[in-house]
């Protein structure tokens, strides 16, 4: 049993938007330290939590609400086969990596921390130091531009295969050094050079993006008519998937214009939003928690439409 190490990002907002209330059923659906839960416990709800990351087992049992509290240590997009269909009346989903994961250099997503070049949030699939010893230039390039939105992929990738071909990568340091130096060192910057590329590694190894389209779709089937659904994100590739599920669930086109010629609409409309845009934290929360400056929460309440099909 362990004691919650953080504060939840935005819960008061996260709170406000979900409006949880005794006998409700939540779905806490990145369960971490149970933050979250906690406050949906006091409130008096039942909550369904899941987390990937076997070490949430230890902080659901210093939650002491065992008869209302059930862990599923799962994937987040499996929650239609623990939760079913029509049944929650909210669901949170607090995006990223955790700060315990952060701060526990074994796990290998810190690059302040030496440890094994791991990240991965589960205990299954390649770590981060097999992709980057053994992916293809081109493909870690890729991965560098499209998951670290990093300017100079190219350029890191060639000296990453440089690098492997004479000692493979196996810790974060290590790692970390090299793509300073691939970069020029620091030169003034805000943040470390590869902290972009850490943040690339750590979306692919996980599959990150996938899973949150995959658990968004999974939300939208859980979640009774008036249900909520809260989502706190963390960087621009995370809150652009859910600003076009919203957008387009709420029958709204992001980006769309009063001028345009018509469109088929498509389905109707399976959640309506709760507010327009995204909430960002008070400048006292951002002062008081550095984690929280970049996050956005988005939220929407359910309709009665059915769910919308899978894109193929």
């Amino acid at each position: 049993m362990v004691e919650a190490p953080h504060t939840p990002v935005l819960l008061a907002e996260v709170m406000a938007a979900l409006e949880p209330k005794p006998g409700q059923l939540i779905v806490d659906a990145t369960f971490g330290a149970g933050g979250y839960t906690r406050a949906f416990l006091e409130r008096g709800a039942e909550v369904i939590g899941f987390d990937r990351d076997p070490s949430a087992r230890a902080y659901a049992a210093g939650l002491g609400a065992a008869a209302r509290l059930t862990l599923v240590e799962k994937r987040f997009s499996t929650m239609t086969e623990f939760v079913g269909l029509g049944r929650a009346d909210g669901v949170a989903l607090d995006l990223g990596v955790s700060s315990m994961q952060l701060d526990e250099a074994s796990r290998g997503f810190s690059l302040m921390r030496d440890g094994p070049l791991d990240m991965r949030m589960g205990g299954e699939g390649p770590t981060a130091a097999e992709l980057v010893n053994e992916a293809p230039q081109t493909e870690l390039a890729r991965i560098l531009r499209d998951y670290g939105e990093e300017r100079q992929a190219r350029r890191i990738a060639a000296a990453i295969v440089r690098r492997r071909g004479e000692q493979p990568f196996t810790r974060t340091l290590d790692f970390a050094a090299l793509v300073e130096r691939a970069l020029g060192g620091r030169r003034g910057a805000k943040i470390h050079p590869a902290t972009r590329v850490f943040q690339a590694l750590r979306i692919a190894v996980n599959a990150e993006l996938e899973e949150l389209e995959q658990g968004l779709a999974a939300a939208e089937q859980v979640l009774k008519a008036g249900g909520r659904l809260a989502v706190v994100s963390f960087h621009s590739l995370e809150d652009r998937i859910v600003k076009t599920f919203l957008a387009e669930r709420s029958g709204r086109v992001a980006g769309g214009s009063r001028h345009a010629p018509p469109v088929d609409k498509g389905p109707a409309p399976s959640f309506e939003l709760i507010f327009n845009g995204a909430r960002g934290p008070t400048d006292a929360e951002a002062a008081a928690n550095p984690r929280a400056r970049s996050a956005k929460l988005r939220a929407a309440v359910r309709t009665s439409a059915h769910a919308w099909r899978a894109a193929a």
